[in-house]
């Protein structure tokens, strides 16, 4: 018998193209028992338990109980994060994280083990990434911008209660898009002091995102954070005054 995380990770390898034969030898699951999830995601009562509502589909819609842990994953989803439909009426989220940092990674997981209403996520590695993974029937509710083809080609706006959690955990929703979209880099230029032209390094942040909606979203909220920006080129959004920078390196940090 295998339990709901092998089954959910064995199908979300199968959905990104993979055959059975080669599933089957990464997860130790045999081609007939995955061939056969493929028409049944939904958990057998003896495996399901008790499966919290959704706190936005409940009779009185609230708010994900770990806040902070939404503002996080709302960032990164908003980055490099996609919904897609599973078997049955499920949905997995995916976030993909470069290998490089695996700090990221674990963040990520962490984050959305806490906001996913039956509390799992697992990892599937890919070439140079991993896609954090898990499964719900209620992404959508979650995650209300979720819309067919690409966010830059379409309308993204936060609902109401996603602005009054970004507004209780600006920070957090900040590192997010960074972590996803962004990076903090070494500049270096010269400058003449004292008749000698010298070179000098100073740190900068860097946001880039094709979606005008998402820079607006993350802008609006360095604003209200009172950090300066300004706009680099088309799709990208720098931080380099000096002040700026130590408010980002106290809350956000380099990816790592």
């Amino acid at each position: 018998m295998y339990d709901m995380s092998t089954r959910e990770r064995a199908l979300a390898l199968v959905a990104q193209g993979r055959s059975l034969n080669s599933v089957s030898k990464e997860t130790g699951v045999s081609r007939a028992a995955i061939r056969a999830w493929q028409t049944r995601i939904e958990p057998l009562p003896r495996m399901q338990g008790h499966v919290p509502p959704c706190v936005r589909c409940a009779p009185a819609p609230g708010l994900p109980t770990d806040e902070a842990a939404y503002s996080y994953l709302l960032g990164l989803y908003l980055g490099d994060g996609c919904i897609s439909p599973g078997m049955r009426s499920g949905f997995y989220l995916r976030i993909a994280c470069a290998d490089a940092y695996p700090g990221l990674i674990d963040a990520c997981a962490a984050a959305l083990t806490a906001i996913n209403p039956v509390k799992k996520s697992y990892r599937v590695q890919a070439v140079g990434y991993v896609s954090v993974v898990g499964y719900s029937r209620h992404w959508p509710c979650l995650f209300p911008q979720h819309g067919p083809g690409k966010k830059h080609n379409r309308k993204i706006a936060l609902e109401p209660w996603q602005q009054e959690i970004v507004d209780a955990y600006p920070w957090e929703f900040i590192r997010g898009l960074i972590h996803s979209d962004g990076c903090r880099i070494t500049n270096w230029t010269t400058r003449v002091i004292g008749g000698e032209r010298k070179r000098y390094k100073y740190p900068r942040y860097f946001f880039t995102n094709k979606s005008e909606d998402v820079r607006r979203l993350y802008t609006d909220t360095l604003d209200k954070l009172g950090v300066a920006w300004k706009q680099a080129n088309q799709h990208n959004i720098s931080v380099a005054r000096k002040e700026a920078v130590a408010l980002m390196d106290l809350h956000v940090g380099p990816k790592h």
